[in-house]
């Protein structure tokens, strides 16, 4: 119980921040305010709305916010959001183009489960749908689970993404990015050995932990600094009363904002003060730089207990997929038995959460794989965020990740019916 209180404690303090922003807001602009000609007011106002909208999007789910797409005829195209597969912890959702016939390029974007939702990978998403039909993986938030649906961990994962690339048959191109990485080449190497009709033709990885002892950092480090039951006791609780998964066992999102936050705690306390001094002398806009980052930044979800220790536990600690011993479902999954799926590693020179060298490491385990199938990218001077959203993804990476896809697409395969525009 002392779990579902420490879980209620962090949503309480949540709410009653939100609560003070929204009264500063309401002090500071109160009419009467306007007669006494002191900047303290507007300060005041500034500070409660920049602490309103801090703590209210911590519980909001961003929308994805893409509504249209210009095709090759010059026209705006409106984009429907599809769900092609419903499932408890995760859908396979679809960007139908609206009356626009369908692209060649057939992606499969594999987002993380570390604390965002997929709308983290919104740019990566808007910069492909131009030139590919694009399908995504969108994980669902798990305080929102009732514990009656059962639990979800790595194995679990990894039958959903072979699930979801079995539906979109063989001529699908696989992007996975950062986390999902290893679990993405697993579940294409039991699918070569189980099912190799329904393998991807290419699959993209994208600076993910594949051997996180090949170049460690602070991330990777602190899975072997802890142990297991010390993780169990300093990151996880039940599940509050308010949320329809009371109960259930997590590692909180605001548990792991906070520890994103105290990874640059000085950056990101100057970008607050800014966005204050902006707000007061109306320099702001509801959709300026700061409160586009930091909308879609502060939106976290929670993680089911198992999948966040069995990841900590067999991926970063037992090193189970760079030692090619990962076992999903009693069943050993050999990742040389990829043979005919081309795989290009994508790195980030600046990268401080997967250094160059842990995605890198899948290359090595590819023993089945022809040589001509292996592709490397190391954008220089790039960081994490930038090899899949930022500057470096738009005018760098994307280009050379769709040559990649043309160069194997091969013999076009099945198609799944999807419903008509």
């Amino acid at each position: 119980m002392r779990y579902m209180a420490a879980y209620d404690w962090m949503e309480t303090l949540r709410n009653t921040n939100q609560w003070l922003g929204a009264t500063a807001q309401a002090i500071g602009s109160y009419p009467q305010t306007g007669l006494i000609p002191h900047p303290m007011f507007q300060m005041i106002a500034a500070w409660g709305e920049v602490t309103e909208r801090t703590f209210s999007r911590m519980v909001a789910k961003p929308d994805w916010g893409i509504h249209t797409v210009v095709a090759e005829d010059g026209r705006d195209h409106v984009v429907e959001i599809e769900k092609l597969i419903e499932k408890p912890f995760g859908d396979l959702i679809h960007f139908n183009v609206a009356k626009r016939a369908p692209k060649k390029r057939r992606v499969l974007l594999v987002a993380p489960m570390s604390g965002h939702y997929a709308t983290l990978l919104r740019s990566t998403v808007s910069s492909l749908l131009p030139d590919a039909e694009v399908y995504i993986t969108d994980w669902h938030n798990a305080r929102d689970i009732p514990v009656s649906v059962g639990k979800f961990d790595i194995e679990d994962y990894t039958l959903y993404l072979m699930e979801f690339m079995r539906f979109l048959g063989p001529d699908t191109h696989v992007i996975a990015v950062c986390q999902p990485v290893p679990l993405a080449l697993a579940a294409t190497a039991y699918l070569a050995e189980l099912e190799p009709e329904a393998q991807p033709r290419t699959l993209t990885l994208i600076g993910g932990p594949v051997d996180p002892d090949a170049a460690p950092t602070e991330v990777t480090d602190f899975g072997r600094r802890v142990t297991m039951g010390q993780l169990e006791h300093l990151a996880l609780q039940r599940v509050g009363f308010k949320y329809p998964g009371v109960g259930r066992m997590v590692y909180p999102g605001l548990a792991q904002l906070s520890s994103f936050i105290s990874m640059n705690a000085e950056r990101h306390g100057q970008a607050f003060f800014d966005q204050i001094l902006h707000v007061a002398k109306g320099e702001d806009g509801d959709h300026d730089k700061h409160n586009r980052f930091y909308d879609e930044y502060l939106a976290v979800m929670d993680m089911t207990a198992e999948f966040y220790m069995s990841t900590v536990e067999r991926i970063f600690k037992k090193r189970v997929i760079a030692r090619n011993a990962f076992t999903v479902a009693g069943h050993d999954v050999d990742i040389g038995k990829i043979t005919k799926v081309a795989v290009k590693i994508v790195e980030g020179e600046k990268d401080d959460i997967s250094a160059p060298g842990q995605c890198l490491a899948a290359l090595d385990l590819l023993t089945g794989l022809p040589e001509e199938k292996k592709a490397r990218h190391v954008e220089p001077g790039a960081g994490h965020y930038g090899i899949f959203a930022g500057k470096s993804w738009r005018n760098n990476i994307r280009p050379l990740v769709l040559d990649f896809i043309d160069t194997h697409s091969g013999p076009r395969g099945r198609r799944p019916k999807l419903r008509s525009a």
